[in-house]
């Protein structure tokens, strides 16, 4: 994957339109840097593990699941993939992943690698297709468990499909999350966060900070700070370096994007800059205009509904319950910032905030700390330790009191 790095970044943007300066450090790196952190959890993983007390001895094992249905979407596909294909392989389980059809290329060309690495024949198998085929996989008799990344939607659908199988299934889904700035943030620090917290892979990311929360003090110059960082990110050809804001990946994708811009304007907000329409002087392809809106209602459908798009609204807030309230006020719960310049204070505030991962002054979490979401976002985490144990069946062992005391010397 090291020595294919460029080749990756490049059939990614040519597929779906990421810019490639964040294909090259984003979309083809970080799933190496996932392996690499993958690894290292996985080798102090006990796989056995002695329990005693009074009344009895019993050997905990964690044993592969067994075979894996992995289903991933087209906004990050080698990142979603390897986030699931790192921990069951690691676990010792097989799998089948199916890939979208928008981003089959990358998929096919990371079934290259692996071939190419050595992993036995039916490891892994690859398997472009559309939805129809998801349903068809995860509920298919060969299978002990479904890994799905993608829409609220279809992860509920196909959660309920497996519910009927009793078939486990792990699910990382929408988001809609606030980056919350209190008062004494250092708004230039902010902007600059939020230029990828909230816009990277122009805006096709279900963790993107979308909803900013400021209050009315500080609001004029926040939209003023965010309108002119927008201003400064190069919207067009996702081949130029330069470019941080491409196309969206599909025409619907663009369609989708446009019409909740129409919608925010429709319902009152004011767009500070972007709106409707293309971007200047591009003619061709889907691309939208990077939109701010100021004056969004807490409960206005460009604050309730994930857009996936570059498309950001600020929300005013009178004090810090206030805040916490409008965070939580979302059907989901994946992600989300606080901004301050008491850390403490900010780890405070995210433990208030109803959702999977909280970031302090933008701060990542990494591959070693689980990530994943509550409500519409998803059921289980991937990552970290946590994220091996979908993969993992656990069994115990009762042992005779000689045996227990064998093991305990080993």
């Amino acid at each position: 994957m090291e020595r294919r790095l460029e080749e990756a970044a490049q059939v990614i943007t040519a597929e779906m339109g990421s810019p490639i300066t964040a294909s090259r450090t984003q979309q083809a790196l970080l799933p190496i840097r996932m392996l690499d952190a993958f690894m290292e959890i996985a080798r102090d993983l006990p796989l056995r593990e002695l329990r005693s007390s009074a009344e009895a001895q019993a050997l905990v094992l964690r044993q592969p699941k067994g075979v894996v249905a992995a289903i991933v979407p087209w906004n990050a596909p080698l990142m979603s993939l390897t986030m699931k294909m790192g921990p069951a392989l690691l676990a010792g389980c097989t799998m089948i992943i199916k890939t979208s059809p928008e981003t089959a290329l990358s998929g096919n060309l990371l079934g290259e690698m692996i071939a190419e690495a050595g992993l036995p024949e039916g490891v892994v198998s690859i398997l472009p297709a559309g939805r129809e085929t998801s349903e068809y996989l995860a509920l298919h008799p060969g299978i002990d468990k479904v890994s799905f990344t993608g829409s609220t939607g279809a992860g509920r659908h196909l959660a309920a499909r497996c519910g009927e199988r009793l078939r486990p299934i792990t699910l990382e889904l929408g988001g809609k999350s606030a980056a919350l700035i209190l008062d004494d943030a250092d708004l230039p620090s902010v902007v600059a966060s939020l230029r990828v917290g909230s816009l990277r892979n122009s805006g096709q990311v279900c963790s993107l900070k979308t909803r900013i929360l400021v209050s009315a003090r500080r609001r004029d110059e926040t939209v003023d700070a965010l309108a002119a960082m927008i201003g400064t990110m190069p919207v067009g050809d996702p081949n130029d370096p330069a470019t941080e804001i491409g196309p969206m990946a599909t025409r619907a994708q663009m369609e989708r994007v446009a019409g909740y811009i129409g919608k925010g304007l429709d319902e009152g907000a004011r767009a500070v800059c972007g709106g409707r329409g293309r971007p200047e002087g591009l003619e061709r392809g889907w691309f939208v205009r990077p939109t701010l809106f100021d004056g969004v209602a807490p409960d206005a459908t460009i604050a309730q509904e994930e857009i996936f798009g570059p498309v950001l609204s600020v929300i005013g807030y009178a004090n810090e319950e206030e805040a916490v309230a409008i965070a939580n006020n979302s059907p989901y719960g994946l992600n989300g910032s606080v901004f301050t310049a008491d850390p403490g204070r900010g780890l405070e505030i995210a433990a208030r905030i109803k959702t999977g991962v909280v970031e302090i002054n933008g701060s990542g979490v990494g591959f070693r700390a689980p990530i994943g979401g509550v409500k519409a976002s998803g059921l289980g985490r991937e990552a970290g330790a946590e994220g091996f144990d979908p993969f993992f069946e656990l069994k115990s062992v009762g042992l005779p009191p000689e045996s227990a005391a064998a093991l305990a010397a080993e």
